[in-house]
């Protein structure tokens, strides 16, 4: 009798077969694309009068360049490729560090994740971390933080990402404590375009919150850190969180709440937070009420946690606070009860029903297209929002500066050294992990024979 393939078994067999469609099909792709551009340059040139030895050296360049960005996307990276500057994360799935490329000319700075395959495996966190992967290589978009490369070696998976050496915006409110209403609508502006942009690859993030917006070199926002972000007709009830595992038999709406007091030390509360973001655990302050009931959710679970960000900003802490998780997700649920804007925060009438229509039931939540037209947001310009000028000078002293982040001491067995007391990690769970960015396409113009007749005339 013969006995039937394992779901696991075919499960990893579909894996395999979609990773070699995949990679064929590009294969395929950028063959057209080479031979397009090889075509149109033809064109162009036979459209001007130039002497035949012209042409071929123009199209001899042509082809060196195309040449040259093959060689780079074959390249198959390792953390030999890069030199650790300083380590600006840690949390229980692996570390962030800033590192620089040693095997280029331009010598580029990277914040790159790592990530030990074991852990992943047995936490089940394999289908977050490829979705993060998915998503990132999908995106190539000013907001989104741009992955480069990602990788594989015995332990450890890597993801080498676009370096935001501002931070993020849990340090600037550790440090500014509260945000005046134009620094506020500086940064929720940019944010909310930056949701929008996962939006429209047909993602929601579903973990939006100030320490996963950066803020790039330029000191604007950049968002990052897609490990929960789900295609969006599939947003449903898979999004179980720790405490809400460690507390499965609690309800949520049980027990009485109450409107929020400010922490005692808003300062403390604020450290307290960053430690839970290095933490398995996490917050639930930013998490809407219909992602607790796991009865299905769409977008609109996004903009409330704008409107979370947007209180914490203006007051200095979250609407819900709560010394603890499930104290926090009452509030959360019973949100009518416990939502309130203290007067002493001072805020304008825009400020307050922008967040009362963020906050709230989510067929009455703001959108995209509802956010650009409210009377808070009337002075941006949502036609170039990277015109406007960011409230915080960076001061930044070179291309790796790391000032504004937490920097973290280099553990005993570092990343990439083989740690002989470990078992290696079947690789099976992340078949088609590795990425390369494809380089800046070749323009098929006449810029070669420009620069050649630029040549010759200096010479």
């Amino acid at each position: 009798m013969a006995l039937s393939p394992s779901e696991d078994t075919l499960q990893r067999v579909a894996q395999m077969k979609r990773y070699v469609e995949e990679r064929m099909n590009n294969k395929v792709k950028e063959a057209q694309e080479r031979e397009k551009r090889r075509t149109q340059l033809e064109e162009n040139l036979n459209e001007i009068v130039i002497d035949d030895d012209k042409k071929e050296q123009v199209m001899i360049r042509h082809l060196q360049r195309e040449k040259e960005l093959l060689r780079q996307s074959r390249k198959r990276f390792t953390v030999d490729d890069f030199d650790t500057i300083a380590i600006i994360g840690r949390g229980a799935f692996g570390e962030v560090r800033v590192v620089r490329r040693n095997d280029s000319t331009s010598k580029e700075v990277y914040a790159m994740k790592s990530m030990r395959k074991k852990d992943m495996i047995n936490k089940h966190q394999v289908a977050h971390i490829r979705a993060e992967r998915d998503l990132l290589a999908a995106a190539d978009n000013t907001w989104l933080v741009k992955l480069h490369f990602s990788f594989q070696d015995d332990e450890y998976l890597y993801l080498v990402m676009e370096y935001c050496p501002g931070g993020d915006l849990m340090t600037v409110l550790m440090r500014e404590d509260i945000l005046s209403e134009s620094h506020t609508r500086f940064y929720m502006s940019e944010l909310a375009i930056a949701i929008w942009s996962v939006h429209e690859l047909g993602f929601a993030h579903r973990d939006l919150k100030p320490d996963n917006v950066l803020v790039d070199v330029h000191g604007h926002v950049q968002l990052s850190d897609f490990g929960l972000a789900k295609p969006i007709k599939t947003a449903s009830d898979d999004f179980i969180t720790e405490y809400q595992r460690n507390n499965a038999n609690s309800n949520p709406r049980g027990g009485p709440v109450s409107p929020s007091e400010p922490p005692v030390s808003r300062s403390s509360y604020k450290e307290n937070r960053r430690r839970l973001m290095y933490s398995t655990v996490g917050t639930p302050d930013y998490i809407a009420p219909e992602v607790f009931a796991q009865k299905g959710y769409g977008l609109e679970c996004d903009w409330w946690s704008l409107g979370v960000i947007m209180y914490e900003c203006l007051v200095g802490y979250p609407p819900f606070y709560a010394e603890h998780p499930m104290e926090t997700c009452r509030k959360i649920v019973r949100y009518p009860e416990t939502l309130k804007i203290p007067p002493e925060a001072g805020l304008t009438w825009a400020a307050k029903d922008c967040i009362f229509r963020l906050i709230c039931g989510a067929r009455r939540r703001l959108d995209f297209d509802g956010i650009k037209i409210h009377s808070f947001f009337q002075s941006c310009n949502w036609g170039d929002l990277r015109a406007t000028e960011p409230p915080f000078s960076l001061n930044l002293e070179g291309d790796d500066d790391h000032q504004h982040f937490d920097i973290f001491d280099e553990e005993e067995h570092k990343i990439g050294e083989t740690n002989k007391s470990s078992k290696k990690t079947s690789s099976s769970h992340f078949i088609d992990f590795t990425f390369t960015r494809r380089p800046q396409q070749v323009k098929p113009s006449l810029e070669a024979l420009f620069d050649l007749e630029k040549k010759n005339a200096q010479n």
